[in-house]
């Protein structure tokens, strides 16, 4: 009987899913959420998310650990939707200027868990900080 009262923390890791997800972890490892990164979420996933499913992502994020996460999440997700995932990830911790270290370190702890090395990302990265570095339009 108690177990009605406990929160849902089952999720359809679709691949959509395991994207809002990914960012909810990144938008939350600094220990506070920017706009900008509330704003980067919101465009990513789309019109056609609904606050259902926004709400679902959030309650999952916060009652399962992003290491448990990853390990239930990587094998169903093919590489161009794990680079995807975490290129995203990078860009929503960019949104607010920099990327802070436990943003930095879970990024790179999805990047393990989900192959991809350093070296891989590095050409990605330099596209997104020029893509990010909005001050050149002021100079």
């Amino acid at each position: 009987m108690f177990n009605m009262f406990k929160s849902q923390t089952s999720l359809d890791l679709t691949p959509r899913t395991c994207l809002a997800v990914s960012l909810i972890y990144c938008m939350g490892s600094d220990g506070e959420i920017d706009p900008e990164e509330v704003g980067h979420l919101m465009s990513v996933l789309g019109r056609h998310t609904t606050r259902q499913h926004l709400e679902s992502a959030v309650r999952y994020a916060r009652t399962t650990q992003p290491a448990q996460f990853l390990a239930d999440a990587a094998p169903r997700l093919r590489p161009d939707q794990r680079l995807c995932i975490v290129l995203n990830m990078i860009d929503s911790a960019m949104a607010d200027g920099e990327a802070e270290p436990g943003e930095q370190r879970l990024i790179l702890q999805f990047a393990e868990a989900f192959g991809l090395s350093e070296q891989e990302l590095t050409p990605y990265f330099k596209a997104l900080v020029a893509k990010n570095d909005r001050a050149v339009l002021d100079r």
